[in-house]
């Protein structure tokens, strides 16, 4: 067999994942799901949404407490009709305000309320709290270092892919 048709071989037995490949992929999609849901009960206990703490944390995060709307989506990886969906539920709530962007007529500004600041600080804490007992209490500091780089190398991997 030629080197040529090694090299095709072996190319052609890594376009399928290996059992185990499969195997980590699955524990991966198992776990997080199993943190999120973890996480999510944490914040229902306070009347939180994950979805809404998501667009809680992106707005305080932000210059002023707010954003456009577009920008909101992009920042959640959200589809800008499932945010306005999501914005219209917080807003009858007080979470968040939405008004006409003073610069663009087209755009929506996304505000953070005192009532949505006040939601956001009520729930941090407890959810910081299960952060680290659920997630960060279960690795030690060079598993999180090696997390941390797995999951950049992931992440850099997909930003080449776009």
């Amino acid at each position: 067999m030629s080197s040529d048709e090694t090299n095709k071989n072996h190319l052609a037995r890594r376009d399928h994942l290996s059992t185990h490949e499969l195997a980590v992929w699955r524990s991966l999609l198992d776990t997080t799901a199993d943190l999120r849901r973890r996480l999510g009960a944490v914040l229902q206990e306070s009347e939180v949404t994950p979805a809404d703490y998501e667009v809680l944390l992106a707005l305080r995060e932000a210059n002023d407490h707010e954003m456009r709307s577009s920008d909101l989506a992009a920042a959640m990886n959200w589809e800008r009709s499932r945010l306005s969906h999501h914005l219209g539920r917080m807003e009858k709530r007080s979470l968040i305000r939405r008004s006409d962007s003073a610069s663009d007529n087209r755009a929506a500004i996304v505000s953070l309320t005192p009532e949505g600041a006040s939601a956001f600080r009520r729930v941090s804490a407890p959810q910081l709290k299960a952060v680290k007992s659920i997630f960060a209490d279960s690795l030690t500091a060079e598993q999180l270092d090696s997390l941390a780089d797995i999951l950049a190398a992931i992440r850099n991997h997909l930003d080449d892919l776009a």
